[in-house]
């Protein structure tokens, strides 16, 4: 099944909606707050994956000489 089809189209009604309830929940002096530190988590998100390499590394084992 479709996705769309089981949770139904969001409209602009149902977005103020939970806007308002997120409002009321934290507050007006949270919000920044988390949406700053939302925005630092996907920054580093980011950044994290273009450092990683494309290809894994081989490592060569060296024979343990005793």
């Amino acid at each position: 099944m479709n996705l769309s089809v089981l949770l139904g189209v969001v409209g602009p009604w149902q977005l103020i909606i939970v806007l308002i309830i997120v409002l009321l929940l934290f507050g007006g002096k949270k919000i920044p707050e988390l949406m700053k530190g939302l925005g630092q988590g996907i920054k580093e998100f980011k950044d994290a994956s273009k450092d990683t390499p494309k290809e894994p590394e081989k490592k060569e084992e060296k024979p343990k000489t005793e």
